[in-house]
């Protein structure tokens, strides 16, 4: 089962796959022997099975996308954006201004793992109340000349 340092590592490896042991270990306040340790556990355990590219392609094999925004109170933020991360489903956490505190980019394969994802989310420590928008169509601004 992996611990919540682990769930971090994990998450920062899914957000930059080339981060090197110095980079990791200082974005999680760990030494790069641990970091270097816990890698190696993650990969002989089967937990990492391996470091690949994303391309434009691999997106497709994420076809439910939403957006859920959500407001958490006092002081946990930092907290619930660090375990939110951690999960497979989340691309990206923006903090944002208004109503919601962060809106959380949603990748999934189903409507089920979305459930699962949103669930995992609402249950965290400090999240108080959240909104999902499924993204339906995406449009991309062409390239100017």
């Amino acid at each position: 089962m992996l611990d919540p340092t682990d769930q971090r590592l994990i998450g920062a490896l899914k957000r930059d796959g080339r981060a090197g042991l110095a980079d990791l270990a200082a974005q999680l306040s760990l030494s790069r022997a641990t970091v270097r340790a816990r890698l190696a556990r993650l990969m002989q355990t089967g937990e990492i099975a391996g470091f690949t590219a994303l391309t434009r392609a691999d997106l497709a094999e994420s076809p439910v996308r939403a957006l859920m925004m959500v407001a958490i109170e006092g002081a946990g933020t930092e907290r619930a954006v660090a375990r939110m991360l951690a999960l497979p489903a989340v691309q990206a956490v923006h903090s944002t201004t208004g109503r919601w505190d962060v809106i959380v980019d949603l990748a999934t394969d189903s409507l089920a793992a979305l459930d699962d994802t949103l669930a995992r989310i609402r249950r965290l420590d400090g999240v108080t109340s959240s909104e999902t928008n499924l993204l339906m169509t995406t449009r991309r601004a062409t390239a100017r000349r």
